[in-house]
């Protein structure tokens, strides 16, 4: 993330989340986030907290911390997603490898943060958006092994994330308060 604080990179996101005893990765928080601001979440820290179980077992500063890491990332999220952009991935500056298991995680955080809203209960999704769930499915369904030599793969593979985000963004917009 370019911009914001410190805070605002994956290094600064683990800090924080380690402080607060969270217990997942900065990708997969950034990719709850991701969907359940696709469903029509507010985007209030507590709120994404008490949706996906999970507490901070810090409070004080640490739960500040974190409240305001979630609350800054899901508003630049939204306005990134409003905006048609493509959101930038909370990855980590790490070999290949580490990146790209960090997109895994990113996924099962977005189809877990899009589940947790009830977007996906009811009738079945039109054949566009159960391709791009199952794509993304897929992915998060992954262990990737994988050496230096695969960027481009890595890169058609963010691609698509971020081309299944925009579309299930705007399939789910009924879903979004105003």
């Amino acid at each position: 993330m370019n911009q914001g604080t410190a805070t605002d990179t994956y290094a600064g996101w683990s800090a924080t989340i380690t402080q607060a005893k969270l217990g997942v990765a900065p990708a997969e928080l950034q990719g709850s986030i991701t969907g359940l601001l696709c469903a029509g979440w507010s985007g209030r820290a507590h709120e994404l907290l008490d949706s996906l179980a999970l507490e901070g077992g810090a409070g004080g500063i640490a739960g500040e911390n974190l409240d305001g890491l979630i609350e800054r990332a899901a508003g630049r999220i939204n306005g990134r997603l409003h905006a048609g952009e493509p959101i930038e991935f909370m990855l980590p500056e790490a070999p290949l490898a580490v990146r790209a298991n960090a997109v895994v995680d990113w996924c099962r955080g977005f189809l877990g943060g899009l589940g947790l809203t009830g977007a996906l209960a009811g009738p079945a999704p039109a054949t566009e958006v159960a391709g791009l769930l199952s794509g993304l499915g897929q992915i998060a369904a992954s262990h990737v092994a994988c050496n230096d030599d695969d960027a481009a793969a890595l890169d058609d593979v963010l691609d698509f994330v971020h081309d299944a985000v925009a579309h299930l963004y705007a399939a789910f917009a009924p879903a979004r308060r105003p």
